[in-house]
Order: structure tokens, then sequence, then C-alpha cells
């Protein structure tokens, strides 16, 4: 008898062997097909997220590439009407070329969510990008408001005791030399002993009686001059706030003084900054039911204070800059603060946060946080130690009542300036008008909180008045406050150059708001966010006018309004209408 093959087996059950085999084979290949699908999908995506990443998050590789500075074209622009100024002093004139790699921020791999993720490369992009960027291209009007008269006034020349600082002489480097030298030799046979310039993490101190070797912190102090903090046509501006913004931070401590949290920073060639960190969003008003003295410190208010400040050709406040900084390993983990490290905590959200000590919002329930690491922060140049450029503080005398019940009496008397006017040093001199300077800048940009000023020790009262601490200005757009103008509105006194540059810029093609737009777009944090929204800039051509319109209402009443800081230079030479 034949055996039966596989096939032929009992009738049903050979077929149902059959379909079970067919069925195998189908899904196999329904399976193969199937793969392949996905992994050319899996191809396609890889090579779209490339393109992307080539064309959005690649940073350039070179270092010394251009970077936002505070204005950079004008320099070039006006450089011959500052030689006569430059020649005074070798720290103002020269050219200097430190360059610093871009490392915004420290190291964020791994760390921090997609969407800061995609900030932080645009704030980075924006510090070491080697292309032209569009606020660059764009900066019209600001860089003819710099080409224009008023802002290129001839100086007088500078004598010895018109700088804060001075250099050494030869004769005193040399003496200071062989005793160093001596120290060293008494030294070398102690195996324990380390150079204070090796200290871990700083550069090794190569400084000489050459500028060229000073960081830019030390040649911004040897411009410190008796009438300003700082020359706007310095080079050495531009790269101060690129140092800022680029450098590493090697250490960082709670300041002591004041209200709120603030830090001080180090940095490797020995320079320091005050950090204010990020507490509220570029668009958020101050609440109306706050007082004055309760409200919250911006780190905007800072950086728009810097450019406002230099907008009005005052140059008396320390040089700011904004940068987004890794709250975990530029603050937490480099502080020797010991108070300061133990507020450090990671939010339920998963973001690593702080509050330090202070009198306000220094509690777990008002932390500062990253996002989850990522922190933008303003960064302010620090003025020289004080025991090298002892400063004096100042009781102003419209210094509010910082009470919730009472008022000042400057509040209360409208023939008050008469008494300040008999008080010395506003009896004589320029300290009033330098006064009511810092009224018209605090008005336009809201600042209430003007308790003290400072001037330095070395000059007298025959110095300019330092314009410091601006975080709790534009707090609110959608309000004015008259008062902060009652130094000029019961004084009924303003300097010439003052009111000519204000009038300057109350003009369609000098608008207050659009050369405020330009100036801060050089800041880096603007590739976060513009750091003034767009209210806060008409709120400064609607104060703009008020000031304007409370001059004339004095010039209406009364004769001697104008203090005429310009004697020399008539109406036609600084291009105003008689």
């Amino acid at each position: 008898m034949k055996r039966r093959g596989a096939g032929e087996r009992g009738g049903p059950e050979g077929k149902e062997i059959m379909v079970r085999l067919n069925l195998r084979q189908s899904t196999r290949s329904i399976y193969l097909g199937l793969a392949c699908v996905s992994l050319t999908l899996h191809l396609l995506l890889a090579l779209f997220c490339l393109s992307v990443l080539q064309s959005a998050c690649v940073l350039p590789t070179s270092s010394s590439s251009s970077v936002p500075r505070i204005d950079p074209v004008s320099h070039a622009a006006s450089s011959s009407s500052s030689s006569s100024a430059a020649s005074n002093k070798q720290a103002n004139s020269r050219q200097h070329g430190d360059r610093h790699k871009p490392s915004v921020g420290g190291t964020f791999e791994n760390e921090g969510n997609d969407s800061f993720s995609e900030d932080l490369e645009r704030a980075r992009k924006l510090i070491g990008v080697g292309k032209v960027s569009p606020a660059e291209r764009g900066r019209a009007k600001l860089q003819e408001l710099f080409k224009h008269p008023l802002y290129n006034l001839p100086r007088p020349k500078l004598q010895e005791d018109d700088w804060l600082l001075r250099l050494k002489t030869d004769a005193e480097a040399e003496d200071i030399e062989k005793e160093e030298k001596a120290n060293r030799d008494s030294a070398t046979s102690d195996s324990d002993w380390q150079s204070g310039s090796e200290e871990e993490g700083y550069d090794k101190v190569t400084w000489t009686r050459d500028e060229e070797t000073h960081p830019p912190w030390l040649r911004f102090h040897l411009g410190i001059s008796r009438w300003e903090l700082y020359d706007r046509k310095d080079l050495n501006l531009a790269q101060l706030t690129h140092y800022l913004a680029t450098q590493r931070i090697l250490g960082a401590v709670q300041k002591k003084g004041g209200t709120q949290l603030k830090l001080l920073v180090s940095f490797p060639n020995y320079g320091q900054a005050l950090l204010k960190p990020m507490r509220q969003s570029r668009d958020a008003e101050t609440d109306v039911n706050l007082f004055y003295f309760s409200d919250f410190e911006r780190h905007n208010a800072e950086i728009a204070a810097f450019h406002l400040d230099r907008v009005l050709g005052f140059n008396r406040i320390p040089p700011v800059v904004g940068r987004l900084i890794n709250v975990t390993t530029e603050i937490r983990d480099v502080t020797t603060d010991e108070r300061l490290s133990r507020t450090f905590f990671t939010s339920p959200a998963g973001n690593v946060c702080f509050y330090g000590q202070c009198e306000y919002y220094c509690s777990a329930e008002h932390p500062v946080c990253g996002r989850p690491h990522a922190l933008e922060v303003s960064l302010a140049t620090m003025l020289p130690d004080l025991s090298l450029a002892p400063r004096r503080s100042w009781r102003s005398p419209w210094r509010r009542s910082y009470s919730r019940t009472k008022l000042a009496q400057w509040e209360k008397d409208a023939a008050y300036c008469d008494t300040v006017k008999k008080t010395p040093p506003y009896n004589r001199g320029s300290r009033l008008v330098d006064l009511i300077d810092m009224a018209v800048l605090d008005f336009l940009m809201s600042n209430m909180d003007r308790h003290h000023y400072e001037t330095f020790e070395e000059f007298g009262n025959e110095t300019f008045l330092l314009h410091l601490d601006h975080g709790r200005a534009f707090g609110r757009h959608s309000q004015d406050e008259p008062s902060v103008l009652a130094p000029l509105v019961q004084c009924c006194r303003i300097r010439r150059s003052t009111l000519l540059r204000l009038r300057l810029l109350s003009r369609p093609d000098f608008r207050l708001s659009d050369v405020m737009r330009e100036s801060l777009a050089q800041d880096p944090l603007t590739a976060v966010a513009p750091l003034l929204a767009e209210p806060h800039l008409s709120a400064l051509d609607r104060r703009l006018a008020t000031v304007l319109a409370a001059v004339q209402t004095c010039q209406d009443g009364n004769e001697d309004v104008v203090y005429n800081d310009l004697d020399e230079h008539d109406d036609q030479q600084l291009g105003e209408n008689p």
C-alpha cells in the first residue's frame, strides 16, 4: 500500500495544515512590510531633525566673531571728536583686543526642558553669532542720535586730580616690585606656600603698567573721571559688557544690605558683578495695591535703566548686561555662602529654586526658580572697592517717608525747594540740577525708590551723582507718578544740555521709544524676549511729553529756569532752533 504524503493526509486535516502554512507566510510578509515602512519613516525623521539642528542649533566655531555690544558702531563714527578727550587718559584711548570664548550661562547639556533650551540657544547665538543681527542693521536712529552735536560736546581738558584712580609711577612700581620679590624669595622654602594669583580657577595675574594687559573691569575703573562714570565712545565699554555676558562664574555669595535678594558673583580675572535674578515676566505690571517700597525688584529694569541713562547722555549708571545662567552649576555648585546654600530646593515642577535671606520676598513662598536650571539675570559692573575709592551717601531732599500713613515734608510744602536752595551743597554749583537730572530719569522709568544717592569722596562736591539701584523701575506702564517730578516742578530749574536732549528725543526722527528699543536690542537677553514690553516703551514717550510740559509751565511763570552749562555754544551749533 502506498504511503500518503503530508498533503494527502486525511482530507480535512490536510486542508487545515495547508491553511495554517499559508497564513504563516502571509503574516510574515505583512510584518516584513511594516518593518520596512517603519524604518523608512525613522530615516526621514532623522534627516529632518538633522537639517533643523544644522540650521538653528549649531553655534559658530569662531570665538572672535562680532558680539552684541553697547553702541559698537558709534565709536568709529565719532572717533575724531573723542580724540581730544582720549589723549588725557591712555585707558580711554586704546583699542583693547581681549576676546573671550562665548559661553552664556555655563553648561546645560541634558538639563532643562525643550522650550527653554530653545531660548538658551537663541541667547547663545546672539552673544556669539558671527553674522550681523537685524538689531544691528536697524540701528539707524540710535546711530544718528549719538552723532548729534549734543552728544559730542567738546570736553575740558582733564587734570591729574580729575581721575578717580591712577597708575603708579615707575618709581612706585619699582619699590613695590622689589618688596614683592623679597617676599617671594623668603617664601620659596615653604612648600605649602601658594601665590594668591594661582588660586584654583583664577587666572594668573600678569598685569603691568601697560593698559593692554588689564582686564575690562580694571580699565573701566581707571576711566572714571570727575564728570562722568564712563566715556560712551570708549571701546572698552563694549568689551566690558561682553566680558560680563560670557566670563565663567567662579563663585556666588549673597550681598549684604538692601531689602531684596542679590548676589555677588566672581570671575576668573578677579572681576565681580552684582546679580539680580528674574522675578517677574516682562509684561507683568506691579499690583496697584502694593506700596512702592514693597514692589519686586526686576532684573530687566536694571538693564533698561542703564540704557536709558546712556540715551539721555548722563553716563552715570555702571554698565549692566543681561545673561542666561545655569542656576545649578553657576550658583548652587559654586557658592561658599552657607546661608544661601541652605535655601536651595527642587520645586514640584522639577525646577531648581532658592530664596536666600533678606527683608522682602526671601522665603519658600517667593522663590527664584530656574526652568528647570536656566535663569535670566542682570549683571551690573561693580564700582572700585571702597578702600580704594570711598563714596559718600547723601539722603535725598525728596526722599519719601517709606510709611503707609505719613507724608514727607516735600509732599506737604509747595515751597519746599526754597529751603533746599539755601542748604549746602544745593546752594551753589550744579548739585541741584544734578538732582533734577536724576528726577527726570526716575520719572521716565517710574522709579519711586530714590531715598539716597552717592558721590565719590575724592571729588568733593564738584562732581556727578551716581545713579544706582533701579530694580523697582518700570513697574507700571499704564500709570505715571507725577510726584517723582517734584524737584523739577517745585524748583523750576533744569540744565540746558538736559533740556535740549529731551527736546531732541521728542522729535519723530529721534523718538525716545525708538532709540530705546534699538539700544535694548543689543543686550543678549533680547534673544529670549524684548527687555521692555511695548507698553513700557510707549510710556517713555508719554512721560517725556509730561516733563517738557512741566518745563514749559515753569518758563511761563519764571525767568531763571534754565541752568546754562553750554555758555560757549549757541542753539544753531547744537542743531536746535532758538
